[in-house]
């Protein structure tokens, strides 16, 4: 049962789009899906609480804030949303359930620096366990200089870059009726599903 974590210990980077947005690509898949939020803002399961009975289940799971517990018999997948700030026992609790760990990242160099001792500290997990890491960029033109040095940033570490979201209202609407980029016709989400291929051929490995 894969566990993909989505981490930054950086808040308002989009952990809880991109979380919410995998399980719904993984639940498009027909995997029975939970979905654990470990943030003290619980936004992934608010989100939930929103989603329609017609949409493909995701499960909620109750993670407390002071352990992690395993996820329950009968899942297929996990995606666990984790708060901002993680760090020390609550991360290494984090990392021992993982097997792939997705971080957003956005292009500005405040939030480059902000993560690199996290990112050094998942390069470590990586070559310890055989961790699978890989880098997003969230809210980014590819075609500027601003994602030309998150790349540069990304490839020092040796990390893959997994793709660059726009900043587009779609996932600010798609998210206040529960819903992602997988639920809806492709037609009206084409430019962002296309964005969304190689992270989801990662998952998929």
């Amino acid at each position: 049962m894969p566990v993909i974590v989505v981490a930054n210990p950086k808040g308002g980077v989009g952990k809880s789009t991109l979380s919410t947005n995998i399980a719904g690509y993984l639940a498009s898949k027909g995997h029975k899906v939970m979905l654990g939020d470990a943030d003290r803002q619980q936004s992934s399961k608010l989100w939930l609480g929103l989603r329609p009975p017609a949409a493909r289940p995701i499960s909620s799971w109750d993670v407390g804030t002071d352990a992690v517990a395993k996820p329950p018999k009968g899942t297929t997948h996990v995606v666990l949303d984790t708060p901002g700030g993680l760090h020390g026992k609550r991360f290494n609790e984090v990392m021992k359930l993982a097997d792939k760990v997705v971080v957003p990242l956005q292009p500005s160099v405040f939030d480059i620096f902000a993560t690199r001792r996290f990112l050094d500290e998942l390069a470590e997990h990586r070559n310890a366990s055989g961790l699978q890491v890989g880098v997003i960029g969230m809210r980014v033109d590819a075609r500027t200089i601003s994602a030309d040095k998150l790349h540069e940033f990304v490839d020092g570490l040796k990390l893959p870059v997994l793709g660059y979201l726009r900043d587009t209202q779609n996932y600010v609407h798609l998210a206040a009726r529960g819903l992602t980029l997988f639920d809806v016709a492709p037609s009206r989400v084409e430019k962002d599903l296309e964005q969304w291929q190689a992270l989801c051929h990662w998952l998929d490995r």
